[in-house]
């Protein structure tokens, strides 16, 4: 049986979580998230201990596969309505920097032109400082995704760390060429 699929899923106070078919709503005080599963999982909530579980028809490896992957996907959105998951993200470089202007983001990372990103729903985008970017929300796949999307807008490059890292990413640097003495 799969380890992460058979364990309850706490429901914990002030957050409401509703089944209707397919369909998985949860509602907390920081917003409100619903999950179209696969419909060979079933989904069961206990109101005594306010847990959900997740169960599944048979153990071929397909639903072996969902049992895991929907009690997961159930867990991170009662979690992120609780507290919103969050991603920093760091620009470094000369002249390299963010500006929020509304709902799009604006990027000048070293290109002729700034790159303007459009925050998706559900996203919000603080600047602590014009180098430090803070990426929040509920949705933990929306979040990542588009801290993501402001990485690839200028990848870290190894020789002199210029680009936008995320906080506690680690940028393996490189030397760079060495030159020859003049006597050869």
């Amino acid at each position: 049986m799969s380890r992460i699929g058979k364990q309850p899923i706490p429901i914990p106070s002030g957050v409401e979580v509703s089944v209707g078919g397919t369909v998985v709503k949860v509602q907390g005080p920081k917003g409100e998230l619903s999950l179209d599963h696969h419909p060979a999982m079933g989904i069961e909530i206990d109101e005594d201990p306010s847990q959900l579980r997740v169960t599944r028809p048979d153990d071929s490896r397909a639903n072996r596969s969902l049992h895991g992957l929907t009690r997961s996907l159930i867990n991170n959105m009662v979690i992120g309505v609780v507290t919103p998951f969050q991603k920093q993200l760091e620009i470094h470089g000369v002249g390299y920097q963010a500006v929020l202007d509304g709902d799009i983001l604006n990027l000048s990372v070293g290109f002729a032109h700034m790159v303007k990103l459009q925050l998706p729903s559900g996203v919000v985008c603080e600047l602590t400082s014009p180098t430090l970017v803070k990426v929040s929300g509920c949705d933990k796949q929306a979040v990542g995704q588009f801290a993501a999307d402001i990485r690839a807008v200028r990848p870290p490059e190894p020789y002199k760390g210029k680009g936008i890292r995320y906080r506690d990413e680690y940028v393996r640097r490189k030397q760079g060429k060495a030159f020859a003495s003049a006597g050869a």
